[in-house]
């Protein structure tokens, strides 16, 4: 158990209570969540933002305090994981430091220092009958949020959604369940003190499946569901969730050095874009390069990736430059990879490079690096992925980088948000009406 003794023991204990009121089944354990989770997010959305922000200032305060606590217990996981013989990729994604706990406060103080979502008007017109309407950015109320692998993402959420006047109900992958446990005590100790509703955000009392099962039949519960993992949890919550999702699928990111390209750049952009962190679902899975530079640059650009320790799968025209590479089958052009592997093509200019993007990516993130502004133009007009960048790293897909303070994830659906999902894209809006006496004719 995190927090052993002294004033964070008892209100462990304290958490622990008010999670096990009794539930007899997932089911009974969610509706009781809920109900806790609609009436804080009321409150939240009734609060000044200088009381939300006071909480997540606390909150980031209390992951501090129990930074020894937080490691601790992620190395339960680290443990559990390394002997299931988990791969390298995910146990970085799973691996809590002192480092990444500081980050996990700093990303709560950041938000807490952006400015209020709650308090925008979004539009303000008057109809010719005197009648003046506005549209008022509001909460969204209750989420639900579906995770594997990184305990971060339980403070990212958490501080999101209290920011936004939101609260959250956190089901993290059976991995992570010790540091999502140390993690959830300390975000509600902090919210305890500064008088925020613990039950702003809750996480269930066991690694059990069937508390998915029961979330996603949350209908009436839960106003909307929000996956982030793999493909395969994406698709479950897709098929089987009687919720509203915000999905976050694959990311099969790709990055296009085009024949226009600054050969030092590219060299740069794309080691950063594959190698930083591999686990990421901003990492760069397929390197598309131009048929009139690739005899020069690709020798160069594998010679990089494999000084860094990165491995290949190659098309025909690739292996005739390089033919060292392994040949890539046309599943690996599909594959998010999540680890020191890049799928590699040689394409015939910008409408070829859209072409296979379209083909075999998941709309997430694609990159072209060119001095050419017309191609990278015609580039960034011809995918349709949530984020497009020119002349920088796909690993720049991140709510943080784009200075939302932080990221519930990245939606990759068509409805509601696009692309890093951060304070504005947790609200909704409703509308407000002032009249003078008028009625309808």
């Amino acid at each position: 158990m995190p927090f052993p003794s002294g004033r964070a023991a008892g209100n462990m204990r304290a958490g622990e209570r008010l999670m096990h009121i009794e539930p007899t089944t997932a089911t009974d354990w969610l509706r009781s969540a809920a109900a806790a989770a609609r009436a804080a997010s009321s409150a939240l959305g009734r609060m000044p933002a200088t009381a939300r922000d006071a909480a997540l200032h606390a909150a980031a305060e209390a992951l501090r305090r129990h930074a020894a606590a937080i490691v601790a217990a992620n190395a339960q996981d680290i443990a559990a994981f390394d002997a299931a013989g988990g791969a390298p990729a995910f146990r970085d994604r799973l691996l809590l430091t002192p480092a990444r706990v500081e980050a996990m406060a700093q990303g709560l103080e950041e938000v807490a220092a952006l400015p209020d979502p709650l308090a925008r008007t979004l539009a303000d017109w008057t109809r010719p009958n005197g009648l003046r309407i506005r549209r008022i950015a509001s909460p969204i109320g209750v989420i639900g949020m579906i995770y594997e692998s990184r305990p971060n993402v339980g403070a990212d959420a958490a501080g999101l959604c209290l920011k936004s006047g939101n609260a959250v109900i956190l089901r993290g992958g059976s991995d992570s369940f010790h540091s999502a446990r140390a993690i959830h005590a300390a975000l509600t100790e902090g919210f305890r003190e500064a008088g925020v509703p613990e039950a702003a955000v809750q996480i269930p009392p066991t690694t059990d499946r069937a508390y998915v099962a029961a979330m996603l039949a949350g209908s009436g519960l839960i106003d909307l569901i929000i996956p982030r993992g793999g493909k395969s949890l994406v698709t479950r919550v897709q098929a089987e969730a009687r919720v509203p999702v915000l999905a976050h699928a694959e990311g099969l990111c790709h990055t296009y050095v085009h024949a226009a390209a600054d050969p030092e750049m590219a060299r740069r952009i794309l080691a950063n874009a594959k190698m930083r962190r591999t686990g990421v679902c901003g990492a760069t899975e397929t390197l598309l390069i131009d048929a009139t530079i690739a005899p020069a640059l690709l020798p160069t650009l594998i010679a990089d990736l494999s000084l860094l320790g990165c491995d290949f799968r190659a098309d025909e025209c690739a292996r005739k430059i390089c033919a060292e590479l392994p040949a890539a089958t046309d599943a690996d052009f599909s594959t998010e990879w999540l680890g020191p592997t890049l799928a590699v093509a040689v394409v015939d200019g910008v409408d070829a490079a859209v072409a296979h993007i379209r083909r075999h990516g998941s709309e997430h993130t694609e990159a072209i690096i060119t001095e050419d502004e017309a191609a990278a133009e015609k580039f960034l007009c011809g995918i349709d992925s949530a984020v497009g960048l020119w002349n920088a790293s796909t690993q720049f897909c991140d709510g943080g980088e784009f200075g939302f303070g932080a990221e519930i994830g990245i939606a990759t659906g068509r409805i509601h948000a696009r692309g890093p999902v951060g304070l504005e894209q947790l609200t909704s809006f409703r509308y407000l009406v002032t009249g003078s006496g008028q009625v309808r004719p």
